[in-house]
Parts: C-alpha cells; structure tokens; sequence
C-alpha cells in the first residue's frame, strides 16, 4: 500500500489553529475524503514545541492508497480536481506543500499492535541522505541502526520508518528519502529525549548518513479522518 505524506502550511493572512480548524472540519470532511480511492486518511497537527519555534510546515496529511492504478485514478477523479484540489487555496500555501510516496514499516511497536493514545503525540522527521551513498544502503543502515537504537528508547513508544518509493527515483532525485515516525506520550518526553543525548537517534548528524541540513522535524497530534482500519 502506498503511504503518502503531504506536509501543508497555512495560506498568507491565516493563523495556524485556523489552517488547522479548517483542514479537520472542512477540507477533510467535506472534500479529501470524498475521494473513494483513499483507503486510509489521517491527518497530523502540529504542537507547540520549544525546539521548532519557527515551522517550515504545520500539518501533514497521511494519506493511504491501494496501488499506483487507484493512486493516478484519486488525481484524476472529479472528487480531487473540483473538490478537494479547488479548495486548497481557501486554506493551505499550495506553493509551499511537499508530497512525498513512501513504503512503511513498524521498526518496534511498544502499543503492541494497539492505537497508540489520544493524548500522546508524535515526532515526524524528513531525512535525505548524504552525497554519495546509494539508497539501497541509506534505507539498510537508517533501519538497522538509527532506527532500530531510536525504537529501543523507553520513552520512545514506537518507531516507524517510511522510505521514499523507487519510483520517485526513476527521472531524478526525490526531495527526501524517508521519513521518520517516533511516538511519545507526552510532549514533556519528547522535549526530553530531543534534548539530551539520544537525539541523535532521532536527528542524526552523521554526514556519513544523511545530510544534516536536510533533516527537518514536526511533533504533531494525530486524527484520524478515515480508519485506522481500511475503508472498503
């Protein structure tokens, strides 16, 4: 299943709990979701956090398609291009939004298959990789070692990595290749972890691996508008 990111800023003149407000209770509802091809739909607010005072996005959608046939047929539906495309202007800087397809797996589950709770949030982060290394072996070592350590943090509940799909290689490099999803039960533990030694888990500033001025990050709060189990 294709696991697509959409990282989204608020329209010049809107605050962003407005940008927010709006993309729950009226984008999502009355137009994303109308597009029968998404099987899964969720949408992640960001949260005050002390050490991304100056956000680059301020929500992302995540957003789950069946295949590359549905996925092209969702864009060509009369539901995303008079309804859900028509409405970006009324709330997103459409110039200012980053889509990103990937392929996601679970690196370790401390919910134990379970939903994690409503209250906790979530760390996402955008990676690219260093000049230099293929992205067979940046997928191979993100996974088994930063990943796989970051998963082992106690206050790190669980760890999912998404790695950009092949086929936004095929006529050149993707933006990023790969996004991180670390779970938290608080904001407070977050802030922890990311100000201590153990960040680097999390924002890695190896030059070996991955670029470290292309490492951006957002806490967020999830909602979900379709799921979390798949619509027929």
């Amino acid at each position: 299943m294709i696991h697509q990111h959409i990282f989204a800023s608020p329209k010049p003149g809107m605050t962003e709990a407005e940008f927010q407000d709006y993309w729950l209770n009226v984008h999502a509802v009355n137009f994303a979701s109308k597009i029968k091809q998404i099987k899964k739909y969720k949408i992640d607010t960001r949260v005050a956090f002390s050490l991304d005072p100056k956000p680059i996005w301020n929500g992302v959608a995540e957003i789950w398609l069946r295949n590359e046939e549905e996925q092209l047929a969702s864009m060509q539906s009369p539901e995303f291009i008079d309804g859900a495309r028509r409405d970006e202007p009324n709330w997103a800087a459409f110039w200012n939004t980053l889509g990103l397809d990937c392929d996601t797996a679970t690196v370790a589950d401390g919910f134990a298959g379970a939903e994690p709770p409503a209250d906790g949030v979530k760390l996402l982060v955008l990676y690219r990789r260093a000049m230099g290394i293929t992205v067979a072996d940046y997928r191979t070592r993100h996974r088994a070692g930063l990943a796989a350590a970051a998963g082992k943090l106690a206050a790190v509940r669980r760890c999912d990595m998404a790695f950009t799909r092949d086929g936004l290689y095929a006529v050149g490099e993707a933006r990023f290749d790969g996004v991180g999803h670390y779970w938290f039960d608080s904001v407070d533990a977050a802030e922890t972890v990311l100000s201590g030694p153990d960040r680097r888990l999390l924002l890695p500033d190896d030059a070996a691996l991955v670029d470290p001025k292309q490492v951006f990050f957002m806490l967020t709060r999830e909602h979900w508008v379709i799921g979390p189990d798949a619509r027929d």
